[in-house]
């Protein structure tokens, strides 16, 4: 395996909302909207700026304070078998990252077996971790769901043949492909640690009836490239990627990944996935899932999510589709990929690396105690090559 480190930051939305989701399925036994059963107020909801023991508290159990859409678990979850565990030296390695990153839980699986799984923070198995960007990954894997499905004809489309409200902005002219590797060339500020970025601020917008409130921010923002010749990574991209998918496909997110993510891969646990104030799901964040279906869901992609998305698919969506500053380094249709590898990440810690090659998933939930650090992203590159080359 030929990972030197993951350098990149992953990314987040901030301001989450607490209205009641509502699927647009009429029969609502495996997927139903949830009503948060604590309320906390609206500034209180800037989840980048949580101290270290509310993200603690509240990233094991989002469902009880955001409004969402819960997908239940597969009638027919995936076995995990217990394989060799991993050499004493890897696994002390691996059990030094659990402790010094702050990590909840970290799942090793090696050619469909478990070689290792350690929780830490008080989490255990059955319990459910928030994703943050993790999520992006989900959604562009819903996005080649409705490709196979016929209802997105091209990635070439324009977006606004999709969400025709966003003609007249900084979007029209943007394909479906320039959304999913984020090439728009629209103006964004990313910045965590400010409370007046873009990515603070976008769901905080006021509610427009009828409207997304992913749209209703796009609204606002001006270009400042040519479509398809910069790449500036935004959280709200994936958002409106979401409304796309909703939009072709007349369903919400969570009820569409039941059918196409959470009975295929067979996830052991429900879903559950946050919705914004009009109620669709927040396409680039916040989804909540078991340790081990974060494992489940690396796997399912790694085998090529046949009968879901087009053949090829993984191979096209997390392949180096734009190249970044650090040579080996990319992004793909809400994919990273690094060299001989490419995987989901998210602030806080949260992420899934795929090694080909090697047949290696591997997935880690963490309370890191800041958003983003390139810092820990090379530690956890080094600690999968450390994994992939054990015996």
């Amino acid at each position: 395996m030929r990972i030197f480190g993951i350098a990149l930051a992953a990314a987040l939305l901030a301001g989450c909302a607490s209205a009641p989701g509502e699927s647009t399925r009429a029969e609502r036994v495996e997927v139903y909207p949830t009503q948060p059963s604590e309320a906390i107020a609206l500034e209180d909801q800037q989840v980048l700026f949580w101290d270290d023991a509310t993200r603690a508290d509240r990233f094991r159990r989002m469902e009880d304070f955001f409004a969402g859409i819960e997908a239940s678990r597969a009638g027919d979850p995936r076995e995990l078998p217990p394989g060799p565990p991993l050499p004493a030296e890897t696994a002390a390695a691996v059990d030094a990252f659990l402790a010094s990153s702050n990590a909840a839980g970290i799942m090793v699986i090696d050619n469909g077996k478990v070689r290792y799984e350690k929780y830490g923070l008080g989490f255990g198995p059955e319990q459910r971790w928030t994703s943050f960007s993790v999520a992006k990954s989900f959604t562009s894997t819903l996005l080649g769901a409705a490709v196979a499905d016929g209802l997105i004809a091209s990635m070439d489309d324009p977006v606004t043949r999709y969400i025709p409200e966003l003609a007249g902005t900084a979007y029209e002219g943007v394909s479906v492909e320039q959304l999913a590797t984020m090439t728009s060339g629209v103006k964004w500020n990313e910045d965590y640690t400010d409370p007046n970025s873009d990515v603070a601020k976008m769901l905080n917008v006021a509610v427009v009836p009828g409207e997304s409130q992913a749209v209703t921010y796009a609204r606002t923002l001006e270009r400042e490239a040519p479509a398809g010749e910069k790449w500036v990574y935004k959280t709200l991209e994936t958002n409106l990627l979401g409304v796309l998918v909703e939009e072709a496909t007349g369903r919400s997110l969570a009820d569409y990944a039941k059918e196409k993510i959470v009975d295929p891969a067979g996830f052991a646990g429900n879903l559950f996935w946050m919705t914004d104030l009009t109620g669709g799901n927040i396409g680039g964040c916040c989804l909540s899932i078991r340790l081990s279906d974060y494992a489940r869901f690396g796997q399912f992609v790694l085998e090529g999510g046949e009968g879901v998305v087009p053949q090829g698919w993984f191979a096209e969506a997390a392949g180096e589709r734009v190249a970044l500053n650090t040579p080996g380094f990319g992004y793909g249709y809400q994919w990273w990929t690094y060299p001989g590898a490419y995987g989901a990440q998210g602030i806080f810690g949260q992420a899934i690396t795929v090694v080909p090659e090697d047949r290696l998933v591997v997935a880690v939930v963490s309370n890191w105690p800041v958003a983003s650090s390139r810092d820990l992203r090379l530690q956890w590159g080094g600690l999968v090559q450390k994994i992939a080359a054990a015996d």
